[in-house]
């Protein structure tokens, strides 16, 4: 995963956990969480457009 050992993982978790504090830990997870679904749906909705678009311009052509 990004090319980071288990122990790397471990001190970024850790710094996290200082940072943030357990209680706002799953809060925080799961904002990340969404929005890492709202930019996938995103992305797929400009893949979406580009791909309808390019079947208009073929149509008109």
């Amino acid at each position: 995963m990004f090319g980071l050992r288990p122990t790397e993982l471990l001190i970024i978790l850790a710094i996290i956990l200082l940072l943030f504090g357990a209680r706002k830990l799953p809060d925080l997870a799961r904002s990340l969480g969404s929005s890492a679904k709202e930019f996938r749906k995103g992305l797929e909705e400009g893949e979406q457009a580009g791909i309808e678009q390019e079947a208009k311009e073929k149509d008109e052509a």
